[in-house]
């Protein structure tokens, strides 16, 4: 469905090495550099990190999550840890597993250095 999620940020270098973290976690390598923008190329899709090109500051998105897909709680634990250590901050309830009527998931929340809100999550094999 998706093509690519772009991310605006402030810092285009604090915000890539926050990137660099959990997302090598994953098994992304490190952004590339475009202009004012880093992408993180995968299989599925593209993501990236931008400073606003009309010159205005980032900001989050209130009520908006950006999901990556982890393939185990404790891939999502690393994801989580990364951006904990490398300028991001917890939110939500600490990474777990949680029941919701999409079964059970594990979800762990973390912000990025601008507040964009991030999840990691993992569906277990039924």
């Amino acid at each position: 469905m998706f093509s690519h999620v772009m991310l605006g940020v402030n810092d285009l270098e604090v915000s890539k090495k926050f990137y660099d973290a959990i997302l090598g976690t994953l098994g992304l390598p490190a952004g590339v550099a475009n202009k004012n923008r880093y992408f993180y190329r995968s299989p599925t899709g593209t993501f990236a990190i931008t400073t606003p090109i009309n010159g205005e500051p980032a900001n989050h998105g209130n009520g908006s999550t950006i999901g990556f897909t982890v393939q185990s709680p404790e891939q999502g634990d690393a994801f989580h840890a990364a951006g904990v250590a490398n300028g991001g901050t917890a939110c939500e309830d600490a990474p777990g597993f949680r029941e919701s009527a999409a079964g059970s998931l594990y979800l762990a929340y973390l912000r990025d250095p601008d507040g964009n809100k991030l999840c990691a999550l993992h569906r277990p094999a039924k």
